[in-house]
C-alpha cells in the first residue's frame, strides 16, 4: 500500500469519527474485561497501574486513528491467567508480551495468518463467537453472583440495570453504557471508605523492563505459547470475521489485524505495559453499547490516559471498589451482542461443526474448541448427509 494510499485511509477515519455521548457510551463497554484483569495483574505482579492504563490509552488512540472502528485494546488473557493465578515477575510478563509482539508481526508480515484464516472454516469461526460469547456472559453472570442480594452493589441492582438496557437496546439516543458506568460511579464513591485517598499524581515511574535469559525462556514456556491460539483465533480471525458482520464493507485484514496486535506489544511491554490484544468480545460489547467509529476508543484512550496521569497508583483504589454487578452486568451484553453472528448458520453441516466448537471452548478454552471444531470440519466435509 503506498504512502498516499495510507495516507488518504486514516484521513478518511479522521473525517468519519464521532466524538457524541453514544460514541463514548460505547466505549465503555468492553471495560467489564479490562478492569478486573488489569488490577488483578497490577496487584499480582507489581506492576504500575498507571502505567498499564496509560499504554492501553495510547494503544486505543492509535487503534481507533488506524482502523476508524471501535475496535477495543484488552489484556491478553491467557498470559494475564496466568501472571495472576502463578505471579509471574514483571519481567516475565514483558517477555511473554515482546515475544507475541514478534510472532504476530512474522505472522502479520509475512501474509502467514491469511493463510490461516483461510483454512479456517467460518463454521469454526462462529463457534468460537460463539463459544467465547457465551463464556464472556457466564462470566459477567460469576461477578454478579458474587455480590449481595441486597446492597448497591449487588444482584438486584444488576437484574434492574439489565432490564434497564434491555428496554433501552433499541434506542439511538439514550447512551446506555454511559448511564450505566456512572451509577456503578456513584456506587463506588458511596461504598468507598470515608477518607479513602486516590490522587497520588507522582506515583508514575516508567523504566524500561529488560528481561533475564530466564524470565526469556519463562515468558515464552508459561505465557506466550499458552496465549498464541488464543490471540490468532480470537483476537485476528474472529475479530475480522465479526468486523464484516458488523460494518458492511469494512471488514479488516487478518494481516493488519496481527500486525497491530504485534505492533502494540514489541512497542509497549518493554516499559511495563500489559501484554495486550483486541478481542471479539470486545468490539462486540462496544458496539452493543452504541460504538460505531473509532472515535469511541479514542475517546475512552484519552479517559485512560487521564486517569492514569491524573491518579497515578491511585487509580488502583478506585478500580477496585468499582461495582462487580456492573462490570458484570456489561460483559453479559457482551457475551449476547458477540453470540449473534452465529445465528448465521443455518445449514446441519455448519450446525454441527459450530456446536462441537463451542463444546470444546466451554468444557477446556478456545484452542480445544478450535481443534475439535476442524477435526468435525475435517470428517464432515466429505459427508453428504449432513449437508
Amino acid at each position: 500500500m503506498t504512502n498516499k494510499r495510507v495516507s488518504n485511509r486514516y484521513t478518511t477515519n479522521l473525517r468519519e469519527m464521532r466524538f457524541n455521548l453514544m460514541e463514548f457510551s460505547g466505549g465503555l463497554g468492553d471495560l467489564g474485561t479490562f478492569i478486573p484483569l488489569a488490577v488483578a495483574l497490577s496487584l499480582a505482579s507489581d506492576m504500575n497501574i498507571a502505567v498499564i492504563l496509560i499504554f492501553a490509552g495510547i494503544a486505543n488512540i492509535l487503534t481507533g486513528v488506524i482502523f476508524g472502528l471501535p475496535v477495543p485494546v484488552q489484556p491478553m488473557k491467557a498470559i494475564a491467567a496466568v501472571a495472576i493465578a502463578e505471579q509471574l515477575a514483571a519481567g516475565e510478563i514483558a517477555a511473554a508480551g515482546l515475544l507475541m509482539g514478534i510472532i504476530m508481526i512474522a505472522l502479520g508480515v509475512s501474509g502467514a495468518v491469511v493463510k490461516i484464516k483461510d483454512w479456517v472454516p467460518i463454521a469454526v469461526v462462529r463457534g468460537i463467537q460463539l463459544g467465547v460469547g457465551i463464556k464472556l456472559a457466564l462470566k459477567g453472570f460469576e461477578f454478579i453472583a458474587g455480590t449481595p442480594w441486597l446492597a448497591l452493589d449487588g444482584v438486584t441492582i444488576a437484574v434492574l440495570l439489565g432490564a434497564l438496557t434491555l428496554a433501552l437496546a433499541r434506542s439511538k439516543k439514550i447512551p446506555t453504557a454511559l448511564v450505566i458506568f456512572s451509577i456503578g460511579a456513584v456506587i463506588m464513591y458511596v461504598n468507598m471508605p470515608t477518607g479513602t485517598a486516590f490522587f497520588f499524581p507522582g506515583s508514575l515511574e516508567l523504566t524500561a523492563i529488560v528481561p533475564t535469559v530466564s524470565q526469556w525462556e519463562q515468558g515464552m514456556l508459561r505465557g506466550a505459547l499458552p496465549q498464541l491460539p488464543l490471540t490468532i483465533l480470537n483476537s485476528v480471525i474472529a475479530v475480522c470475521a465479526l468486523s464484516g458482520d458488523l460494518f458492511p464493507g469494512k471488514r479488516i485484514s487478518t494481516k493488519a489485524m496481527a500486525t497491530s496486535v504485534g505492533a502494540m506489544n514489541l512497542l509497549f511491554c518493554w516499559f511495563g505495559a500489559m501484554p495486550m490484544c483486541h478481542g471479539s468480545g470486545g468490539l462486540a460489547g462496544q458496539y452493543h453499547f452504541g460504538a460505531r467509529t473509532g472515535g469511541s476508543v479514542v475517546m475512552l484512550g484519552i479517559g485512560k490516559l487521564l486517569v492514569g496521569t491524573l491518579l497515578g497508583v491511585g487509580a488502583m483504589t478506585l478500580l477496585q471498589y468499582y461495582p462487580l454487578s456492573i462490570l458484570g452486568t456489561l460483559l453479559v451484553f457482551a457475551g449476547i451482542e458477540l453470540s449473534k453472528p452465529a445465528m448465521g448458520v443455518n445449514d446441519k453441516r455448519g450446525f454441527t461443526i459450530m456446536i462441537l466448537t463451542v463444546i470444546g471452548i466451554l468444557a477446556l478454552n478456545t484452542f480445544a474448541g478450535f481443534a475439535l471444531g476442524i477435526t468435525a470440519a475435517l470428517i464432515l466435509k466429505k459427508d453428504n448427509h449432513l449437508r
